[in-house]
């Protein structure tokens, strides 16, 4: 742990982040709100080191999940699953939660994310809907019921600033003049379409019909964020983090957003979050003990070369431990009935099988925490793969949300309840 990261975190015992008060919008203790965090890492991992050999409850563990053994029982591992369909190597990030096929092609629309449509029904009980980050890459895992992605936060500290910093009287009429002005503007533009529509084709009124439905989910979330602004901002004492600039200090960038993103679920501030670690645009990774591994994507086509394999696994070793210290977090915060963790699903993989190869089947999959019964690596079959859709409708249920169908799913997923 680095000096920044102490400074930020402080020490056991010391740093102290005020409970969710039912006074300020939180859920009362026997709700226990359910959250969701989806992170995607878009250099996948070698499969060979991630994958178990054996399967079912007593599974060997492998090389990468022996980093998190010691939360065996609170994670499933998944083997054999993927998105039909979806291809285009590293352009399938878009799909990761969506499942909307061939993103590589021109002609490609893409359909709303997993967590948006968590957010569409929860999202209004929290003063962020969702909320969309990145490390070091301006992609989005999150896309609206159009497909239009969501833009994402990329520094921990602009984060910080957003969910924890009030302003004073005179900024928080400004904010509430700007919101108004804007709903303003929308009540213009569709009293310009409704005209619209009664001079146009039956195909042009469907177009118009989306759009609209779009400015009224937009008019919708206004509404919310006036409301919000008029509430206080939870108080934390947590200082707001040093976010280095250089996009090598890869590992530490990770480690604020996971911070954030606990603190984001602990203070109720969303309960929907997507972090998308973009590798491919990491030039090189300063380890803590200040060695740098060198290109990030040009070691992740290593064909077999031994000594970048070898970089390679170290770099994704740092991974794993990474998320086993996200659920050592979520696990230290107590919550009626249990812990931040079991209320919680921690979704990790990557939209890529084999980064090496582009490849986007066999996807690594982790599910932890939510009140799953885990323990178990359930495995798919490697050439026929089952839909990875299967497991959202999974997580769907988990959430509260009644949804039997997303994307190519053909039901809950088989062995996960």
């Amino acid at each position: 742990m680095n000096t920044n990261r102490r400074a930020f975190l402080r020490t056991a015992g010391v740093t102290m982040t005020l409970p969710l008060l039912e006074s300020f919008g939180a859920p009362s203790a026997i709700e226990s709100p359910k959250r969701m965090i989806a992170v995607c890492q878009d250099l996948s991992f070698i499969p060979k080191l991630f994958f178990p050999k054996t399967e079912g409850k007593g599974y060997e563990t492998s090389a990468y999940l022996d980093k998190i053994n010691r939360h065996r029982e609170d994670f499933t591992v998944f083997s054999g699953l993927s998105h039909p369909g979806v291809d285009g190597g590293h352009r399938a990030d878009k799909s990761f939660l969506t499942g909307a096929p061939h993103p590589g092609r021109t002609s490609f629309r893409n359909t709303i994310s997993l967590d948006q449509v968590m957010a569409n029904e929860v999202g209004h009980q929290t003063r962020f809907r969702s909320l969309s980050l990145a490390v070091n890459e301006a992609k989005s895992l999150s896309f609206t019921q159009a497909g239009v992605q969501i833009p994402t936060i990329r520094n921990a500290a602009s984060l910080y600033k957003k969910m924890f910093l009030q302003g004073d009287q005179k900024e928080m009429e400004k904010q509430l003049t700007r919101l108004q002005r804007k709903g303003s503007i929308l009540d213009l533009v569709m009293g310009q379409t409704s005209d619209l529509n009664k001079r146009v084709t039956s195909s042009d009124r469907e177009r118009i019909d989306q759009f609209q439905t779009a400015v009224r989910s937009l008019e919708q979330r206004l509404v919310e964020a006036r409301a919000w602004e008029k509430k206080p901002r939870p108080q934390v004492s947590e200082e707001m983090p040093d976010y280095p600039d250089d996009k090598k200090q890869f590992f530490e960038m990770i480690r604020m957003m996971y911070d954030m993103s606990r603190l984001a679920f602990q203070t109720d501030s969303t309960r929907v979050i997507t972090l998308f670690l973009g590798g491919v645009v990491t030039p090189g990774i300063i380890f803590d003990d200040g060695r740098s591994s060198g290109d990030y994507h040009n070691i992740s086509h290593h064909g077999k070369d031994e000594e970048k394999l070898k970089r390679l696994q170290e770099i994704e070793m740092v991974q794993m431990q990474m998320l086993s210290e996200l659920l050592d977090e979520l696990k230290g915060v107590e919550e009626s009935g249990g812990s931040l963790l079991d209320q919680t699903m921690v979704l990790y993989g990557s939209h890529m099988g084999d980064a090496n190869i582009h490849n986007n089947k066999n996807l690594p999959v982790i599910l932890a925490g939510g009140g799953f019964k885990h323990g178990q690596h359930l495995a798919f079959n490697s050439d026929n793969n089952a839909p990875l859709a299967n497991l959202y409708v999974s997580m769907l249920e988990n959430m509260g949300i009644n949804k039997s169908k997303f994307a190519s799913s053909t039901g809950t997923l088989t062995g996960l309840s």
